[in-house]
């Protein structure tokens, strides 16, 4: 499955990738990960500082699959707003699993802090402004929300918008202790970490099928079988090998990025009009999301289409890539830019708006982490650690907020 076409932008960062010493297998893993993604290195991460002996398995090179056109913005909101989940399950369910994604904001900029390599973490906070003016009660609504249940943000009336953005909208939620990111630093940098903890990590290694025998997993591969106690699947939009997913949405969007803004996105007065370099986004589905980059470049994405492949054709992503550039335009008229990196990219949504964590119903063994939806990193964050809890515990007080046993979930 192709998962990106185009010309990509965030290995032209990072251009020579950690290098992957060559390595024998073990007869026996504590536990196998398959998938060297933002959810796979996370996970990896935090079962190897449990002390377990771990593999971490993929068939490409890790993080040149979905993280490299992963856009980097990483929010506690959700693409389903807070009101809109207390209305679908509870008030109690809905309110913690926002706590968590908060939570797992602060454990993204811990594990960034401490990686050999730089991944370019900066707290911004977001904006999502609303795309008409039928959306304002929406965003007034989710504003009240949070603030009740004491999530840090904000609500700016059209004339704060104009002064904060320079661009007009009728109003706009503000949430803090967001971030931006380098997503392939930020792999390429657990990688190197998981390296340097006695991680084994085999790239180009497909895995075929699992089958138990005496109590453990043999994993039939590209490169041979492996033996293991426990395997995570943190395989993305790809195909699962064993479990089939219930209730996925797989599309595709599209993204661009700019070249340098030497002048920075700055008035003929040489004001600031980028409050803070905030991450921005909106109402609209499918939505425009659009954020600065570590070396003045602006990224902006969305488009999207249902179609699960990624576009093959460069005069689509192209045609699409100038669109974005309009759509840009549009919002900052005074900043001239031309696209230097377009690209088009697959995606996938669960219909519940919750991600798949936790075990398999009835594969004993076999743990699943699929951060489907626009907050991946952050979901890939907290379902490690969730996992980790539940091999150790056999419990995690959370785990039912996004449990696979549920109408959308794995069987």
């Amino acid at each position: 499955m192709d998962i990106h076409n185009g010309l990509l932008y965030w290995n032209s960062t990072f251009p020579e990738p950690v290098e992957i010493p060559s390595m024998e297998k073990d007869a026996l893993y504590d536990v196998i990960v398959v998938g060297g993604g933002m959810s796979g290195s996370l996970t990896a991460l935090a079962l190897v500082e449990k002390g377990w002996k771990v593999a971490l398995l993929d068939k490409r090179m890790p993080g040149s699959g979905s993280t490299m056109a992963n856009t980097g913005l990483l929010q506690y909101s959700n693409d389903i707003m807070l009101h809109e989940l207390i209305d679908q399950i509870d008030e109690r369910d809905a309110v913690r699993f926002y706590e968590l994604c908060f939570e797992a904001m602060g454990q993204l900029r811990g594990v960034a802090s401490e990686l050999p390599i730089d991944p370019d973490f900066i707290v911004r906070p977001s904006i999502c402004y609303a795309s008409e003016d039928s959306h304002v009660e929406k965003l007034q609504r989710e504003y009240e929300t949070l603030k009740k249940f004491g999530f840090p943000c904000d609500y700016w009336n059209e004339e704060q918008v104009t002064e904060k953005l320079g661009f007009s909208k009728p109003a706009a939620l503000v949430t803090y202790e967001d971030a931006e990111v380098n997503p392939y630093k930020f792999v390429q940098g657990i990688v190197k970490h998981l390296i340097d903890k006695g991680v084994s990590i085999f790239p180009y290694t497909d895995v075929r099928d699992v089958h138990e025998e005496n109590s453990l997993l043999h994993v039939k591969t590209s490169a041979g079988e492996f033996v293991t106690e426990k395997i995570v699947w943190t395989t993305g939009y790809e195909t699962l090998p064993v479990g089939h997913r219930i209730g996925a949405d797989i599309n595709r969007s599209y993204a661009m990025v700019t070249n340098v803004i030497n002048q920075g996105v700055k008035t003929s007065g040489n004001k600031d009009i980028w409050h803070e370099g905030t991450l921005i986004w909106e109402t609209a589905r499918p939505y425009l999301y659009i954020r600065q980059t570590a070396e003045g470049r602006i990224l902006i994405g969305g488009l999207d289409e249902d179609k699960a492949e990624a576009p093959a054709s460069e005069k689509v992503i192209a045609e699409h890539a100038e669109k974005l550039r309009i759509e840009l335009k549009k919002l900052f008229p005074q900043i001239d830019t031309v696209v230097e990196f377009a690209y088009g990219a697959t995606f996938g949504e669960s219909i519940d708006n919750l991600p798949f964590i936790g075990k398999h119903p009835t594969k004993e063994g076999h743990y699943y982490l699929l951060g489907y939806g626009g907050n991946g990193t952050v979901y890939s964050m907290l379902g490690s650690k969730m996992i980790a809890e539940l091999m150790e515990n056999g419990f995690h007080p959370d785990a039912d907020l996004v449990q696979l046993e549920r109408k959308y979930g794995i069987k």
